[in-house]
């Protein structure tokens, strides 16, 4: 059986092919950021307009390059939420109006369990269960996954998530949308531990997060070296990379301690970071357990993770209709379990 799945969360689109006993057979993605960089950020109406234009030829170009036809197709899998309405609408109705023509089954798909379950379209996958730490543009999440569907939050960020944080301290160090690879370019030529910058709750004893504060000391440090700002902007990336670290190493260790497990799975944007993945990875050879991350091309939003999870649902009967339904907020612990 073989399924294609739409991503249209936000700013990029992507289509996929999965097999079940294959696995992963084609995915081809249209990343908006040249669209977008123009404006710093996100637009969403232009966003939508883009999806609608780029879904079909991506649709046909996963096909192709998968040597199959449409209706070879079990069904068809998208993104329902979260995410930016008129985007999500945009796959949501390419999905409907595909599987209605086919006369196939329809799959709402959560983003974030998408993500979340990105790791596992790698040859060696992590064995259930797991803790999951989930870092993107809007999430920052810490889940005991028991199996696909059996989510527990253990904890979340009160305020800004990792991805805001970078993307607000690369505009404050002048690096262009988006500001992540820039930020973690400019950081491998800064100074460790010339500036330091706080560590967020790390003293509470739970598995939440807080980033906001991190980001005011940024600002509060360009600010007070403005006169000097390119001769520092180096170590202040590297100050802050340092500290964010350092914050998910300290609560990933916490939450691996109370749930007395030793696999973590780390995903989203941000698990791209070179030193962020560095940090973990020797977190878990301290410990003798095991890290699992998302190849680079899918920490950040696509179709492959969509269809791998919309197979799952596909094949646990958990089928939606033609009607045109997103979910902007969805919070996971309103998915089924599997």
């Amino acid at each position: 059986m073989r399924i294609l799945g739409i991503e249209s969360s936000c700013d990029e689109t992507g289509v996929a092919i999965y097999d079940d006993k294959e696995g992963l057979i084609s995915h081809t993605l249209h990343t908006q950021i040249a669209m977008h960089a123009e404006y710093g950020g996100v637009v969403p109406e232009l966003a939508s307009r883009d999806h609608i234009k780029r879904v079909v030829p991506l649709v046909r170009l996963a096909l192709e390059k998968a040597n199959m036809k449409m209706s070879d197709l079990c069904a068809i899998a998208y993104t329902s939420g979260p995410g930016l309405i008129g985007a999500l609408l945009s796959g949501a109705m390419e999905a409907g109006a595909l599987a209605y023509a086919l006369g196939v089954p329809c799959v709402p798909v959560h983003h974030m369990e998408g993500h979340l379950l990105a790791p596992m379209l790698e040859a060696e996958k992590p064995k259930l269960p797991f803790v999951a730490l989930l870092i993107s543009g809007g999430h920052t999440l810490l889940i005991k996954v028991e199996k696909p569907g059996v989510y527990e939050l253990l904890g979340q960020s009160v305020d800004d998530a990792a991805g805001e944080a970078f993307d607000k301290t690369a505009k404050l160090l002048g690096i262009p949308y988006p500001g992540g690879p820039g930020l973690e370019k400019l950081a491998a030529n800064g100074k460790s531990g010339a500036f330091v910058f706080p560590r967020p709750m790390i003293k509470n004893p739970n598995c939440d997060f807080s980033f906001a504060g991190l980001k005011t000391a940024v600002l509060n440090a360009t600010i007070a070296h403005k006169d000097s700002l390119e001769e520092v902007k180096a170590d202040i990336a590297k100050g802050f990379t340092e500290a964010m670290a350092d914050t998910l190493e300290i609560k990933c260790k916490r939450a691996l301690k109370q749930t007395g497990l030793k696999t973590l799975v780390v995903a989203g944007g941000v698990s791209a970071n070179t030193d962020i993945r560095t940090r973990l990875q020797q977190l878990m050879d301290k410990i003798h357990g095991k890290a699992f991350f998302a190849r680079r091309e899918f920490c950040t939003d696509n179709g492959a993770m969509i269809a791998q999870v919309g197979m799952l649902r596909y094949q646990a009967g958990q089928l939606g209709d033609f009607k045109i339904k997103v979910h902007p907020r969805w919070p996971l612990s309103e998915l089924k379990a599997l």
